[in-house]
C-alpha cells in the first residue's frame, strides 16, 4: 500500500462537527487519526494566528478524564513537536476553558484538546482553539480538513516539548471575576450547602480549589464509562445529586442550598435547586443575564442561540441588551464575541460564556456566577427564576428528547421529508413561521415552537419544545417522536 493510500484511509471519515472532531474510541479515533489532524491543527493555527501571536509556535495541548485521554494527547503533542512547533502539554486532567484560557495567557496559537465533552464513554475526540482563547471557526476547521491528504512532514528542527500546570493560572483568572469570599463566607457559616455533581469528568475538585470551602463533590471518581450512561447535565443522570439535596432538605428545612452540575470537559453547566428541581440553561441563561446587568452593572450584546428560550430576549430587554441569535454551536458564539463587545452568549445545551473574560464557554465562571447570585439576593434559584417570568409577564416550560438514529440511511430520509414535505401542522397546531438556520423551528399559532434538529456530534435526531406549560411540551414532543417514527 502507497503512502498516499494510508493518508486517505486515514483521512477518510474525519469530519469535524459542532464543536471538534469526535469518534468512537479505537473504530474512528485511533493514535494514527490523532496524531495526523493533531499536527495539520498546528500548522493550521500557524497559517491564521502566527501574525497576531507575533509569530510564537507554541501549541498548547490537553485533555479530559476519559479513557487514553492523557495518552491520545502525549500523541497529539508528539506530533505538534515533529513538525517544528514547541509544546506546551498539561500535566493532568483540566477543563476545556482551562486550555482555551491557557492559550491567550501564554500568548500561544491556540490549544488541542482531547475531549469528547458530553458524549458517552465510547466516543472520544479533539477540540481546536485559537489564540484568542475560544472555539475556531468553522472556515479553520474547514482547512484542517483540506489539509489532511497531505500527511504529516515532520520538521528537521523539531519542537520543544515541556508540561504544565493548566489549573493555577486558570484558578487566579476566575477568582478575579467574582466575589470569592463573599461565597466562601455564606458557605462556612452554614448559609449555603452546594453540591456539585461533576459527573466523573474534568471538574472534579474546581470549586474546592476556587472556593477552598467544603464542597460535597458526587461523583467525583474517574469512570471512563461514567456511570454506563453519558457526562451529560441532563436529568436522567443526576439520580443521586436529586438524593442528596433531598436528604439534605429533610434535616435542614432552612437555609439555601444548590446543586451545580458539569458536563464531562466542564463546559456546560445545570443546576438543581434547593427543592429539588432542574434547571436547565434555559433557566440559568436569565438569571445570569439579571445578575450580571443589574448586580455587576455589566453591558454589551446578549446571544442566544435558536434553540433558546423566549424569555431571554424578554430579560435582555428589561436592560436594553441588543439580542443576537446563531446556529447551535458555541462557536457562532465565540465568532460573535470576537467580533463586538458581549455581555453573555449562551446556548441550551449548558454553554455559557462571558464578553469579559475570554470568548468560551465555562461552566465553573457561570457556577461561581450562580453561587454569587444566590448569595447576594438570599433567594433560592427557582424564586428568582419566578421573579424574572413575573417581571416579563412570560411564563412557560421547555424540555428537549434525543432521538437515537439507526444510520446515515434514517437521518436523509428525515431531511428529505422535512424539505419536500414541509410541516403545516404540528399537534393540532397551524405552523404559521419556520426558520431554517439551523434544523426547522416551528413556531405554532399558540406561539409555542418546536425545533428539529440532527446532532452535529452524534447520530441522534434533537427535538426541542417551548410552550406555556409542560402538558403543551410533552404533547407536542410525543407528537413530533411519531413522526419521526413514522416519516
Amino acid at each position: 500500500m502507497t503512502h498516499s493510500t494510508l493518508v486517505s484511509a486515514l483521512v477518510d471519515g474525519i469530519k469535524f462537527g459542532t464543536d471538534g472532531w469526535r469518534g468512537v474510541i479505537a473504530a474512528d479515533f485511533t493514535f494514527d487519526r490523532v496524531r495526523l489532524v493533531a499536527a495539520i491543527a498546528a500548522q493550521v493555527l500557524a497559517d491564521n494566528y502566527s501574525q497576531v501571536t507575533n509569530g510564537s509556535r507554541t501549541v498548547i495541548v490537553g485533555y479530559d478524564r476519559r479513557f487514553l485521554s492523557e495518552d491520545f494527547a502525549r500523541a497529539a503533542a508528539e506530533a505538534v513537536q515533529s513538525v517544528g512547533f514547541d509544546v506546551l502539554l498539561s500535566e493532568g486532567f483540566a477543563p476545556t476553558p482551562a486550555f482555551s484560557w491557557a492559550a491567550k495567557q501564554q500568548n500561544a496559537l491556540g490549544a488541542l484538546v482531547i475531549t469528547a465533552s458530553h458524549n458517552p464513554g465510547k466516543y472520544s475526540g479533539l477540540k481546536v482553539k485559537g489564540a484568542f482563547g475560544g472555539s475556531v471557526a468553522p472556515a479553520i476547521t474547514q482547512q484542517i480538513e483540506a489539509r489532511l491528504p497531505e500527511g504529516i512532514v515532520t520538521s528537521p528542527t523539531p519542537g520543544t516539548l515541556q508540561t504544565f500546570d493548566p489549573w493555577q493560572s486558570y484558578c487566579e483568572g476566575l477568582r478575579t471575576k467574582v466575589n470569592i469570599g463573599q461565597i466562601r463566607e455564606a458557605i462556612l457559616q452554614g448559609k449555603l450547602a452546594v453540591f456539585a455533581d461533576v459527573m466523573h469528568g474534568a471538574a472534579a475538585g474546581g470549586l474546592a480549589k476556587l472556593l477552598d470551602a467544603p464542597i460535597r463533590e458526587i461523583n467525583s471518581d474517574r469512570d471512563p464509562l461514567f456511570g454506563g450512561g453519558a457526562p451529560e447535565p441532563l436529568p436522567k443522570y443526576l439520580s443521586e445529586l436529586f438524593h442528596q439535596i433531598h436528604s439534605y432538605r429533610q434535616t435542614h428545612p432552612t437555609g439555601l442550598a444548590v446543586g451545580l452540575v458539569f458536563d464531562g470537559d466542564s463546559d456546560r453547566i445545570a443546576a438543581v435547586d434547593g427543592q429539588g428541581n432542574f434547571l436547565s440553561s434555559q433557566i440559568l441563561i436569565p438569571i445570569l443575564t439579571q445578575h450580571l446587568a443589574a448586580n455587576r452593572g455589566y453591558t454589551g450584546e446578549f446571544i442566544k442561540t435558536i434553540s433558546g428560550s423566549d424569555l431571554m430576549p424578554k430579560v435582555a430587554a428589561l436592560y436594553n441588551l441588543p439580542v443576537y441569535e446563531t446556529p447551535i454551536g458555541y462557536k457562532y458564539i465565540a465568532d460573535r464575541m470576537v467580533e463586538t463587545q458581549v455581555l453573555l452568549g449562551g446556548e441550551e445545551s449548558g454553554g455559557i460564556g462571558y464578553g469579559h473574560h475570554i470568548p468560551e464557554r465555562d461552566a465553573l465562571l457561570s457556577a461561581l456566577y450562580v453561587l454569587e447570585a444566590i448569595v447576594q439576593s438570599n433567594t433560592d434559584l427557582s424564586d428568582l427564576y419566578k421573579d424574572l417570568q413575573q417581571r416579563t409577564n412570560f411564563i412557560s416550560s421547555y424540555d428537549r428528547i434525543d432521538l437515537p438514529l439507526s444510520g446515515m440511511e434514517a437521518r436523509a430520509r428525515l431531511l428529505n421529508q422535512l424539505e419536500t414535505q414541509p410541516l403545516t401542522e404540528v399537534a393540532g397546531q397551524k405552523v404559521v413561521d419556520c426558520l431554517t438556520v439551523d434544523g426547522y423551528k416551528l413556531r405554532l399559532e399558540d406561539g409555542r415552537w418546536l425545533l428539529i434538529r440532527f446532532s452535529g456530534t452524534e447520530p441522534v435526531l434533537r427535538l426541542y419544545c417551548e410552550a406555556r406549560n409542560l402538558d403543551q411540551v410533552h404533547e407536542t414532543l410525543e407528537w413530533a417522536r411519531d413522526w419521526a417514527s413514522q416519516a
